[in-house]
């Protein structure tokens, strides 16, 4: 029988830009090694997600200008709480229990990286977030 890990690593996508070099920081290297495949693995859902953000706040980032949008999934991430530790949860739930163990050694200081990892792809794909067609007749 595949143990649990085994089925995670065996999914992640391979980055083959993020190294892992000997004179890395341990936590340059877990977010290179772990953080970095597991995020791109969950891109879709992180952007289904947003989307729902979105939505549960009334549509107003349809209306905003693309500089107001940025500020928006910058704020929602670093400063809506519950929406931070949801998306946490969505990629500390594909670590392997050896992953979990070193993330709790310095879990602060992997959260700031895991985060902003996470904003970057969002900003990075704010044009899928246009206005639905049912919204656009309103």
């Amino acid at each position: 029988m595949e143990t649990r890990s085994k089925h995670l690593l065996n999914g992640r996508p391979t980055i083959s830009s993020a190294k892992i070099f000997d004179n890395m920081s341990s936590d340059e290297a877990f977010q290179n090694s772990t953080l970095r495949p597991i995020i791109k693995f969950q891109h879709d859902l992180l952007i289904e997600v947003f989307r729902n953000y979105i939505t549960k706040r009334k549509n107003v980032f349809y209306d905003l200008s693309l500089t107001k949008q940025l500020a928006y999934i910058e704020n929602a991430i670093h400063k809506d709480m519950k929406f931070r530790n949801s998306l946490k949860g969505m990629i500390i739930g594909q670590f392997t229990v050896e992953e979990y163990a070193i993330y709790i050694q310095n879990s602060s200081a992997l959260n700031k990286r895991m985060m902003n990892i996470v904003k970057e792809r969002l900003l990075d794909s704010v044009q899928v977030f246009e206005k639905p067609d049912y919204l656009k007749a309103v």
